[in-house]
């Protein structure tokens, strides 16, 4: 009998889910819903919202799709990972009922409610406790429910994160994560628990707080209720859940002190782990517990975070023509224009509030046009340039914090897809690319088979991994890289 583990992870784009065969390390069947990306609603300038049910509803197709794929008999699955979008908040009743759309990752509305608690609180308390300004995080949101809306905040239960959400919808239980908890800013990492200095500054009530579990651990199985909606066997357990950073570090097995791992989706980050608790000054990058965190070994991750990714780069391909042109065009033809794309600068900060800029709304810009010179090839390498150039941005400050930067793993996904994206990434950093066969939902089948202890080791998990491919920087790049990169900063400077 096979053993299979189920991987989920829920984006704001789509979801995914992923079979995993444990015996032999690899996905055996993957499918993302809806074909389209998932709308998100914007009821006012800056604010980001999605229904959770909708999360729950292409869930549920994902989740029958790769069952009925895969002829998956009884028995066979073992456990379920989960894997989301971070920073989201989900408000629910007594009754498991939703009271608002989720506020999510992207809505830059509690800008000012974080800034006031760091001046409450004071960088003293903040940055060595909180690792971060309590900033635009699930925290501020929360507080700005009660402050805007305490007609629905009077009827919270309990607040989640969009995983935890999910989680309770398959089994019936509200769970968190220490990981979680730390990504919406509601962990001391000095007393390791909750910040009960942030809770009282905000009002918050610690019961409004779900208990927290280990990312690999037992934690719920699958209701009666939950196998009629999606075809899951009953009492499979759920055994693992993360942020889809964390997540995304765990799935390329970035594990130890020095590791790092990018993406470059909705978002682009890049996520490298350490031992110490290292923090930014300004909070324009973020450090969160790892999923692999314990008291005795403790392990933290340092998140730098572009909005403004795949984002534009979708944008882009709708202006241009939409299903008129494909992305691998668009990388064909942006790929023939000159490095530095003959002075034309893209500035990619149109999605919400960037951390790097410290929550300003900086917006995006095109920079340097000329009619006579310019064309499409110019605009879209400027496009993929500008926002390596914003990566670049926040490289630079987790060099300035002491971490060591310089070989990255990355799913060859997204617009890691792209030969102009890798090579602009790797030349203007001068790091080495490694490219896997992996993604995040695979990454959460895995912590799943290590949940339910299908895996003894996390060597034992990633035996099937695979290497795709190594990007190397050339040095003879490297000057005119860093020549573009310094125009793009500087043009930069003129919008903030």
């Amino acid at each position: 009998m096979r053993k299979l583990l189920l991987g989920l992870d829920i984006g704001s784009s789509s979801v995914k889910a992923s079979l995993l065969d444990a015996d032999l390390g690899r996905a055996i069947v993957s499918k993302a819903f809806p074909e389209e990306e998932m709308p998100i609603d914007a009821p006012e300038t800056g604010w980001a919202e999605q229904d959770p049910e909708m999360w729950w509803t292409y869930v549920k197709q994902t989740i029958q799709f790769v069952l009925k794929k895969a002829e998956v008999k009884t028995g066979e699955l073992k456990g379920i990972g989960i894997a989301y979008q971070m920073h989201g908040l989900v408000l629910v009743d007594k009754n498991h009922q939703v009271l608002r759309p989720s506020i999510i990752w992207c809505d830059s509305r509690a800008v000012s409610i974080g800034d006031q608690a760091f001046q409450a609180l004071g960088s003293e308390y903040c940055l060595p406790h909180l690792l971060n300004s309590p900033g635009n995080f699930t925290a501020s949101k929360l507080r700005w429910v009660m402050e805007n809306e305490p007609e629905v905040a009077a009827k919270i239960h309990k607040i989640m994160l969009p995983g935890d959400f999910i989680a309770m919808k398959l089994s019936g239980e509200i769970l968190t994560s220490e990981t979680g908890l730390s990504e919406g800013i509601f962990w001391d990492f000095k007393a390791n628990g909750l910040s009960k200095p942030l809770l009282k500054q905000m009002g918050i009530s610690e019961s409004l707080i779900p208990d927290a579990v280990p990312s690999f651990s037992i934690q719920g199985k699958v209701t009666v209720e939950a196998s009629k909606e999606t075809g899951i066997e009953a009492g499979v357990p759920i055994a693992y859940r993360a942020g889809d950073q964390p997540n995304n570090a765990f799935s390329l097995n970035v594990l130890k002190p020095g590791e790092l791992a990018t993406t470059a989706g909705t978002s682009g980050t890049v996520y490298g782990v350490c031992d110490t608790p290292l923090y930014d000054p300004e909070s324009r990058v973020n450090t969160f517990v790892h999923v692999n965190h314990a008291a005795k070994a403790p392990s933290y991750g340092v998140l730098l975070c572009v909005n403004g990714t795949g984002i534009l780069n979708s944008w882009l391909k709708r202006v241009m023509g939409g299903a008129r042109i494909s992305y691998e065009e668009m990388n064909s033809l942006g790929g023939s224009a000159p490095i530095g794309s003959d002075g034309l600068v893209f500035i990619p900060f149109g999605n919400g509030v960037e951390r790097i800029m410290r929550n300003k709304p900086v917006g995006a810009h095109l920079l340097g046009l000329d009619l006579l010179k310019h064309d499409k090839r110019h605009l879209i390498r400027s496009a993929q340039e500008g926002i390596v150039c914003a990566l670049t941005y926040g490289f630079r400050i987790m060099k300035d914090m002491g971490m060591n930067l310089k070989t990255v793993k990355a799913g060859h996904a997204n617009m890691f897809l792209s030969p102009l994206f890798r090579k602009t990434f790797v030349h203007m950093n001068q790091v080495n690319l490694e490219l896997y066969d992996t993604d995040g939902a695979q990454g959460a089948a895995r912590g799943a088979g290590i949940g339910v202890g299908l895996y003894h080791s996390e060597a034992e998990a990633f035996q099937g991994l695979q290497l795709l491919e190594t990007v190397e920087p050339n040095t003879n790049f490297y000057e005119p890289y860093e020549e573009a990169y310094h125009h793009w900063e500087n043009r930069l400077k003129e919008v903030m």
